[in-house]
């Protein structure tokens, strides 16, 4: 469907772009105070974005990079399975191989229509503390196949006219071992999209239709010429850079990941030529994931501030490989590919920008999301409980400053679970809460320090999972720095302390403790560069 082109002035440009932005932000925070859960209310895990009659992406909140670079995969997934759209519609959809990222992030989309004509779509995703499967959470790091790792939804209508299909609710439900949370989130969801179709409404009211779908192709071709000029500043040349992943749960080979990153002119591209095929265990990327990080990599590399848009991507070629660990095909099991496949991707981009730009480039961050699920039947209520979280580690030290401890990096940007929602929502209790002194890789700017984090179940039987890593190889330095302290998963029972696996399922009992203890990050330049003053403060402050 096309509208009449409007000439958009650049004031009119400016206000529609942050006017769009303002709505898919708004959408974000509605989510976050009217979810259920601690995952979403608390972690922020979920996102929101705007887009154009055609489905193609305007504006995001500035929230979870890995979901907004793989939201426009499931609205072109949504588009391309709907035959016709309808005012009060809402399509939902979670799998992977229909344009998803994993299992756990459900995405709604609704369209948007003005004067009975089709205007835009809005679309949110949020990470569901469990959607079945296998183990409690759905986030095992030892899966197989797609099938164990939960419920797959393809493109269907959740809301047909503003009516909700409760049957397909309750298929929904059925398969989830917290329904009634699961519906809070799933109606916090949909409270977004409402959200955002209004707020797009009334633009169309202010504005016109005409001149906002105008402005909605004069935002993205603004990103366009943005993200070119910035690709135009760098030098052009072809850098490789080869990491891996220390296993993917089954076995403990690694998984090797290579980029080729290009820079031609105003035009890049990133090959993934070299990576490991896909593997048995859970740390396939699909390809929505792979661009997701790439986008990511690079406009954090270039100019943060390009409104991120599809247009903003257009300057670049994604080259992956069909059936690699970075585009894998159904049915491997893609978990994990979206939470740690898509950080060593960030890796390995970095890495190879940092033989091409080496002054832009941070050292690795921690390179790991640490994922943790635990699960039982909650002695308090006698009904089932999952708790999902990631917990931050340290980021990579900068050619100029320090890497900062104890935070969430790269394709992940949640915040973490208090302890007192934790121990309010679940019978579990935190124990330790720390930074790990000396974790951080020495240079002449340090990195940032790790976590540790001890978790109790008191008094009942638990199923947790870990899908962690770096925990064999370590968050490389740069320029001279050194890398990063390696992770460590832990149970602590009756005082004695026994290794966990990276990736896998365990039984807890009551009174044991699994502990979490994340990498550092790697340091940048040689350590004998470093401010005699800058030492002296972190021994002051307990860093080292």
């Amino acid at each position: 469907m096309t509208r009449e082109k409007l000439i958009v002035d650049p004031i009119t440009l400016e206000v529609l772009r942050h006017a769009l932005a303002a709505v898919a932000e708004e959408m974000n925070a509605n989510l976050i105070r009217s979810a259920y859960s601690p995952n979403i209310k608390e972690r922020h895990d979920c996102s929101c974005a705007v887009f154009d009659q055609n489905g193609r992406m305007v504006a995001q909140a500035e929230s979870i990079p890995v979901h907004l670079g793989a939201m426009p995969f499931s609205v072109a997934a949504a588009i391309s399975k709907t035959d016709t759209f309808h005012s009060g519609d809402v399509i939902v959809l979670n799998d992977p191989y229909y344009g998803g990222a994993h299992l756990p992030d459900i995405t709604f989309i609704a369209p948007v229509f003005v004067d009975s004509k089709l205007c835009a779509f809005v679309a949110s995703r949020a990470h569901h503390a469990d959607v079945g499967g296998k183990e409690p959470g759905s986030v095992a790091g030892d899966t197989t196949e797609i099938y164990q790792e939960g419920l797959r939804i393809p493109p269907i209508r959740l809301w047909r006219e503003g009516h909700l299909d409760q049957d397909l609710v309750d298929l929904i439900l059925l398969n989830v071992r917290t329904p009634a949370e699961r519906l809070g989130d799933l109606r916090a969801q949909h409270a977004a999209c409402e959200t955002g179709i209004a707020r797009v409404q009334a633009l169309a009211g202010r504005f016109g239709a005409d001149l906002l779908a105008s402005g909605m192709e004069a935002v993205m071709d603004y990103s366009e010429r943005r993200m070119r000029a910035q690709i135009g500043k760098l030098p052009d040349g072809t850098a490789t850079y080869e990491d891996h992943l220390d296993g993917d749960g089954i076995t403990d080979d690694p998984v090797p990941i290579m980029a080729s990153v290009t820079i031609a002119g105003e035009t890049m591209r990133v090959d993934f030529t070299g990576t490991s095929p896909s593997v048995a265990g859970p740390v396939n990327a699909v390809y929505a994931v792979t661009a997701s990080a790439t986008y990511f990599t690079i406009r954090a590399l270039t100019d943060p501030d390009i409104p991120p848009n599809a247009g903003c991507y257009r300057p670049i070629d994604i080259l992956a490989p069909q059936g690699s660990v970075v585009n894998a095909d159904p049915p491997s099991p893609v978990v994990g590919g979206n939470l740690e496949t898509s950080q060593r991707i960030v890796d390995v981009i970095l890495g190879a920008f940092s033989k091409l730009c080496p002054e832009r480039v941070v050292a690795a961050c921690q390179g790991t999301m640490n994922n943790i699920t635990i699960g039982g039947i909650n002695p308090r209520t006698g009904k089932p409980y999952t708790l999902y979280e990631t917990i931050g580690g340290g980021f990579g030290a900068r050619p100029d400053k320090d890497g900062v401890d104890g935070v969430h990096s790269h394709m992940t940007n949640t915040l973490n679970t208090p302890v007192e929602a934790l121990e309010n929502a679940y019978p579990l209790r935190v124990e330790r809460y720390e930074l790990i002194q000396g974790s951080g890789g020495d240079g002449r700017y340090r990195g940032g320090l790790g976590i540790r984090r001890d978790i109790t179940v008191i008094d009942h039987t638990a199923r947790i999972s870990l899908l962690t890593d770096r925990r064999v190889s370590r968050p490389y330095g740069l320029n001279g720095g050194n890398p990063g302290r390696v992770g460590e998963n832990v149970l602590i029972r009756d005082g004695e302390e026994i290794p966990l696996p990276e990736k896998g399922t365990i039984t807890l009992h009551a009174g044991d403790t699994v502990s979490l203890r994340t990498p550092g990050g790697g340091g940048y330049g040689d350590a004998s560069g470093r401010d005699p003053k800058a030492i002296e403060r972190d021994r002051r402050e307990g860093r080292i």
